[in-house]
């Protein structure tokens, strides 16, 4: 807390006791500087800040709190609250998507007022723009809960947050909203098909998650201090994972073939990612220098780093994201001539080729999930030996 400026404890000259403003109120805490004033002082100062810097009761049960308000409060404490490794989550973004719709249309309506017919509005107004079913129950499930955070905060009445609450989500089939389809494995052929299309650093990566399932966001972070090198079966333990602010651990087994994947990367500096950008972007400029016939003159060379710079707004980082190494793999795709695949596929073939092999259990097992029915989303029956038996019954 201390680095969070608090208003300032100060003596009230008429009274001789101690006060401090709040929301534009003065609050008396008792004699100034006695144990009793500062004891409240600290009370209502962390009541304050742990209501988004408004007392409780300020204005919410007042009614006049307005929906922009309520959401404004809210971002400041999802900011701080969905940060991982001291960067932001990709929930934020999410976040953001669904406070754009609600502020759109009911921005300065009463909080008080923003009932069940008010979110189907803001639900039919997603419909209407063409997003995905999926994506507007995410959306109205991240509504709900900022008012669950405002119920929470003593910024409104709790009846507000069980009228929302009885907004049920869409259902496949009974309702206007845009259908997807789901995430399938990608075929080994349309994988192998983008090698010759990648640097070395993103097909390791790719190898990677076909040998061990790992999501994308866990293989872009290794470094050769989160690996236990000391058996004949390496373990990778990710600094940070989908899970784990809910508690759970991850430790992900790397057999013979995934050992010599990573081999060629590990260096001397333990704490490097593997899989530098930095470092393919330096092979593939080496690669296209040794290419050249003539020498490259001064003028020239000025004159293509200055085209470089001009096509490239930032240098390449130390790591790859989830997003850039996505990209990787979508070029590649269009360059191989194949239908366009995403890294988090990988995990799904995956994890059906282990069910097929060994049983639901185990592909549960090497995913990392703590559920079997998390599982099944991943991995796809055995549609092959379902036709067999059904040839020797039917």
């Amino acid at each position: 807390m201390s680095s969070v400026r608090l208003p300032k404890y100060r003596l009230h000259k008429g009274s001789g006791q101690a006060v401090v403003t709040l929301s534009g109120r003065d609050f008396y805490l008792g004699p100034y500087h006695s144990s009793t004033s500062r004891t409240e002082y600290d009370r209502l100062t962390a009541e304050w800040l742990a209501h988004g810097r408004r007392t409780p009761g300020h204005r919410g049960y007042a009614g006049d709190l307005s929906v922009n308000e309520l959401l404004a409060a809210y971002w400041q404490y999802a900011q701080s609250c969905y940060v991982k490794g001291g960067e932001p989550t990709s929930e934020l973004s999410y976040i953001r998507v669904a406070l754009h719709y609600i502020r759109g249309l009911y921005g300065q309506t009463p909080v008080a007022e923003f009932g069940p017919l008010a979110l189907k509005a803001v639900r039919q107004c997603m419909i209407d723009s063409d997003v995905s079913r999926g994506v507007i129950n995410g959306c109205v499930g991240r509504i709900k809960r900022v008012f669950k955070w405002g119920v929470a905060n003593e910024l409104m009445p709790p009846d507000v947050h069980h009228g929302l609450a009885a907004v049920d989500g869409l259902r496949e089939g009974r309702s206007e909203a845009r259908e997807t389809e789901p995430v399938r494995p990608v075929p080994d052929a349309h994988v192998d098909a983008v090698k010759p299309h990648v640097s070395r650093q993103v097909w390791a990566m790719i190898e990677l998650q076909r040998l061990t399932g790992m999501r994308p966001g866990e293989v872009i972070l290794m470094r050769a201090c989160d690996l236990d090198m000391s058996g004949s079966l390496w373990t990778y333990t990710p600094t940070t994972h989908k899970t784990i602010h809910h508690g759970h651990a991850r430790i992900i087994d790397l057999g013979p073939k995934a050992q010599q994947s990573i081999r060629p990367f590990l260096t001397h500096d333990l704490l490097a990612f593997l899989f530098s950008p930095a470092e393919a972007e330096a092979e593939r400029s080496a690669a296209k220098h040794a290419l050249r016939r003539t020498t490259m003159t001064p003028s020239a060379l000025r004159r293509w780093e200055l085209a470089r710079r001009r096509r490239r707004r930032r240098p390449p980082g130390d790591r790859y994201t989830t997003a850039s190494y996505r990209r990787a793999i979508q070029r590649a795709c269009r360059g191989a001539g194949v239908p366009e695949w995403h890294p988090h596929q990988l995990r799904h073939t995956f994890a059906t080729r282990v069910r097929r092999d060994f049983g639901l259990e185990a592909a549960r097992l090497m995913l990392g999930h703590s559920s079997m029915v998390v599982t099944q989303v991943y991995a796809e029956q055995d549609r092959q030996a379902a036709s067999q038996i059904a040839a020797k019954v039917g």
